[in-house]
C-alpha cells in the first residue's frame, strides 16, 4: 500500500531555512521587517519543499486572520436558491472579492444572516467568533443595519458597505442608482417615450429609493408627469406582474417600462405576452439587473449593468488597505453603473 505524502507545514519551512516559525511567518505575510537575505533564505526553502502557506500559518503573526467575511440576507438568498430564481449577485460578488482576496493571500468567507432575526446579533456574534475575520462586506439590506455596523465596529472589524449612505463607520460604496436610473429614463425620452412607468424595488433598501429619484428627475427635466406612473415592488416575479398590470391597464398606459431587477423585468415580459403586447414595437422595457436571462432571451433587454464584481474587488482593497494602515475607513466611493441597449427598447408606436 503506497504511503500517503507528508503534509509540509511552516516547521519544516523554518527547519530548513534555519530560522524561526515567527520569521516564516513575517515572510509569508510579507511584513515589512525582515532582512532581504533572511526573506529571500526562507522563500528558497518554501519553493523546494513546495509548502503552500495555510491560514493558521499566515495568522502567527497575531495581527490579521486573512478572512474577509461577506454578509448576504439568509432569507431572501435561500429562497431565491430554491426557487432556482436567484440572479448572479451572488455570482459576481464571489468572482471580484475571491480573486481580489487571492491575490493578496487572503480568503473570502460568505455567511448568511437573517435580516428581520430577533437573533440578529448573536447569530453575527457567533461567525465573528468562528472566523475572526479582519473585516466584513455588508450588501443590502445589511449594509444600512446600524446595529450590525455598530457591533463590526465595536469589534475593531473594518467594514465596506455596499447600496448604502447611512451613517455610521465603514467605507460606502454604491453603483450610482440615481444616475443609472437617469441613464435609463434618459434613453427612453430620447427614443420619444413620455408616458414611462417604474418599478421600484423593496423599500428595505436605500438604493430603491435613489432609483426612484433619478427617474423622476430625468423625468420632470423633459417636462414630463410621473403621477400614477411608479409602482412598488418587492424584487419577485409577481410583484413585477402586478406592477406591469397596473401600468398597463390604466387609461392612459405606458409606452414604456423600467424595472428595478430582473425578476420583476421578466414578470413584466409574462404580462405582455398574456395581453398580445409587443417588446417592443408596443413596449420598451428596461432591466436594472444585466443577468444571463436578460441578455440571452428573446427579445435581448437593454439593461443597467451594475458593476458588482469591481465593486466586491474594490471592497476587498479598501479592507486589506485598512488593516494595513490602522484608519478607520469612513468615506464613500463610487464605482457607476451603465446602460447596455439592446431589443427591448425602441421608439413608442405611433398613435
Amino acid at each position: 500500500m503506497a504511503r500517503r505524502k507528508q503534509t509540509v507545514t511552516i516547521k519544516h519551512v523554518a527547519a530548513d531555512a534555519g530560522v524561526s516559525l515567527q520569521t516564516v511567518s513575517r515572510v509569508i505575510n510579507k511584513e515589512p521587517n525582515v532582512r532581504p537575505a533572511m526573506r529571500e533564505r526562507v522563500q528558497a526553502s518554501i519553493e523546494k519543499l513546495g509548502y503552500v502557506p495555510s491560514i493558521a500559518a499566515q495568522r502567527m503573526s497575531g495581527s490579521r486572520s486573512y478572512l474577509i467575511m461577506a454578509l448576504n440576507d439568509r432569507e431572501r438568498t435561500i429562497a431565491d436558491w430554491r426557487k432556482r430564481e436567484g440572479t448572479d449577485w451572488v455570482d459576481q460578488m464571489l468572482l471580484g472579492g475571491m480573486l481580489t482576496c487571492a491575490e493578496h493571500g487572503y480568503r473570502l468567507i460568505v455567511e448568511l444572516i437573517d435580516t428581520h432575526s430577533d437573533h440578529i446579533e448573536r447569530e453575527l456574534l457567533g461567525a465573528i467568533a468562528a472566523l475572526q475575520p479582519d473585516g466584513v462586506i455588508l450588501t443590502p439590506p445589511h449594509s444600512q443595519n446600524q446595529r450590525v455596523i455598530e457591533l463590526l465596529h465595536d469589534h475593531g472589524i473594518s467594514v465596506a458597505r455596499i447600496g448604502s449612505l447611512s451613517g455610521g463607520p465603514g467605507l460606502r460604496f454604491t453603483m450610482d442608482d440615481e444616475r443609472a436610473a437617469r441613464l435609463a429614463s434618459e434613453h427612453l425620452i430620447g427614443l420619444g417615450h413620455r408616458r414611462i412607468g417604474f418599478i421600484a424595488g423593496s423599500p428595505e433598501y436605500e438604493l430603491s429609493a435613489w432609483r426612484v429619484d433619478g427617474w423622476r428627475s430625468a423625468m420632470r427635466a423633459a417636462g414630463l408627469s410621473d403621477a400614477g406612473l411608479c409602482e412598488d415592488s418587492d424584487f419577485s416575479f409577481e410583484s413585477g406582474r402586478r406592477a406591469a398590470l397596473a401600468l398597463l391597464g390604466a387609461p392612459d398606459p405606458v409606452t414604456a417600462i423600467i424595472a428595478s431587477n430582473e425578476q420583476t423585468a421578466l414578470g413584466v415580459m409574462a404580462v405582455a405576452r398574456e395581453q398580445g403586447v409587443s417588446i417592443p414595437d408596443d413596449l420598451s422595457l428596461i432591466s436594472f439587473d444585466d443577468t444571463p436571462l436578460v441578455r440571452f432571451g428573446t427579445p435581448a433587454l437593454t439593461a443597467v449593468a451594475q458593476p458588482i464584481a469591481e465593486v466586491t474587488a474594490r471592497a476587498v482593497e479598501a479592507i486589506i488597505e485598512d488593516r494595513k494602515t490602522k484608519e478607520t475607513l469612513d468615506r464613500t466611493a463610487v464605482v457607476p453603473a451603465g446602460l447596455i441597449e439592446r431589443e427591448s427598447t425602441a421608439p413608442p408606436r405611433k398613435r
